[in-house]
């Protein structure tokens, strides 16, 4: 898991059996510890290790706070005491996980030593009563393979919602005149989502390739190295070094000023400044999980640590919607100048010229095909929404850049999305089925989920354990 920390805290209520909750207390423990999660438990604020009692929950509200949790899970081991339940989880301020072990059959004088589902009634009442947006997980048993893909799912979703509360955005100089699509309230980002930008000019970037240049040739010669092992270069050997000094630089600005993605200006001031496309080393950086976004698309940049976050650190790629598939009807080609990690290529991609430039610093080569996320950050008027949908990799024309032809279920409807907006013509794929994380993500954030296919209930279904 990416570093992700689980505070369990389990709940019972006096009525039912104390034994018999300390005993599921145990059981999932075990489980969560089965299953690689990492987990603060409650076992030492009191000899049940229980949550019940105001006193203990002000220690167990210290507790994940000192150990700086990323998401809050409440198992219901018998019935379960809602008000501390939604005071704890008020105080945390994290993605917050509900769940309790499927009732046994009653005993056969009618007596039931737990009452989990009710609890859990209970507590999902009080807890939108607290105004504490919270995640259901089907009552079911903890061998019930539901029960681990909703807590793998779950930690995806504090995942991104913890990237989501920490972004800090490397824009390198200003928005493209020629981009008005592109532009963000920077203000509003930061309001709203705490979403910070640091921006600095192309003479810094400048600055920065004279200095890598003169102090780390051993990281540029490495960088040389791995294009000469993992592409098949077509441009002189000079280009290749300006590519790995321009790769060396950025991430060298990147970690000065504390960021987690990139947007640059790549359109088209800086190839007239260093003579070559960034596109190349932007899919360095993308590869090592730095995302960098072309055409300072800020809201591309937040899309792209969106989704990686979601798909728990698989490499994404950031790409245009281009044209209609010439054969097939609902088929579309996401394409850009060159800017994906080279682990997605289908064949060895080439280190060459892009569509539009007679710059050197590019890559082309088709992306793998299989089940794809789509997604796209936006908004204007101060709304934000999430785009997101499925498609599935197809065979088409070969073309340059890096590309991936797909297919989705409507295009016609994704088409008048995209054209009516908030979004524009830049998306972020991933090959997996992340919808559901994001979905369910965006009830933490703050941000409408905006299905571009009709799947709702689909998803919601999943969610449920469907």
């Amino acid at each position: 898991m990416e570093n992700i920390k689980i505070g369990m805290a389990p709940t019972r209520r006096s009525i039912f059996s104390a034994p018999d909750a300390v005993k599921y207390r145990k059981l999932t423990a075990d489980k969560l510890a089965r299953m690689g999660i990492s987990f603060v438990d409650i076992t030492d604020i009191n000899e049940e290790g229980l949550l019940y009692d105001e006193a203990d929950c002000i220690k167990i509200i210290e507790k994940f706070k000192k150990e700086k949790i990323d998401g809050l899970f409440l198992p219901h081991c018998n019935f379960g005491t809602e008000y501390e339940c939604a005071r704890l989880a008020r105080e945390m301020n994290v993605p917050v996980l509900l769940w309790g072990p499927l009732d046994e059959r009653p005993e056969s004088d009618g007596t039931r030593l737990r009452d989990s589902q009710c609890g859990l009634f209970a507590t999902g009442k009080v807890l939108r009563r607290f105004q504490v947006p919270f995640t259901y997980l089907t009552n079911c048993r903890l061998d019930d393979p539901v029960f681990e893909r909703g807590i793998k799912d779950f930690a995806a979703v504090c995942n991104t919602v913890k990237v989501f509360r920490h972004i800090r955005i490397l824009q390198i100089s200003t928005r493209p005149f020629d981009f008005w699509s592109t532009m963000c309230n920077e203000g509003e980002l930061l309001e709203r989502f705490n979403i910070q930008l640091s921006p600095i000019p192309m003479t810094e970037l400048m600055e920065a390739i004279r200095e890598v240049k003169g102090s780390k040739q051993k990281e540029i010669q490495s960088v040389v190295s791995y294009l000469q092992e993992n592409t098949e270069i077509q441009i002189e050997q000079k280009a290749v070094y300006e590519v790995a000094a321009l790769k060396t630089a950025m991430k060298l600005l990147i970690e000065k000023y504390g960021c987690n993605a990139a947007a640059i200006q790549c359109w088209n001031a800086l190839q007239q400044e260093i003579g070559i496309m960034p596109c190349a080393a932007n899919a360095l950086l993308n590869e090592e999980g730095i995302p960098v976004v072309c055409e300072t698309d800020i809201h591309g940049a937040i899309t792209s640590l969106l989704v990686e976050a979601a798909a728990m650190g698989q490499r994404s790629f950031f790409a245009d919607w281009t044209i209609r598939h010439p054969d097939i009807p609902n088929g579309e080609l996401l394409q850009h100048c060159g800017p994906w990690p080279v682990s997605l290529a289908r064949e060895k991609a080439k280190l060459t010229c892009p569509l539009a430039f007679d710059y050197r610093g590019s890559l082309t080569a088709e992306a793998k095909h299989g089940e794809i996320t789509l997604c796209r950050f936006d908004g204007d008027r101060g709304n934000y929404s999430l785009l997101l949908g499925n498609a599935k990799g197809v065979d088409g024309p070969k073309c340059m850049g890096t590309y991936l032809w797909v297919e989705v279920q409507n295009i016609k409807r994704l088409e008048a999305k995209l054209v009516e907006g908030p979004y524009i013509h830049h998306c972020v794929g991933v090959h997996k089925n992340i919808v559901p994380i994001l979905y369910e993500a965006c009830k933490y954030i703050g941000v409408q989920p905006d299905l571009y296919d009709p799947v709702e209930e689909e998803v919601r279904a999943y969610l449920r354990g469907e």
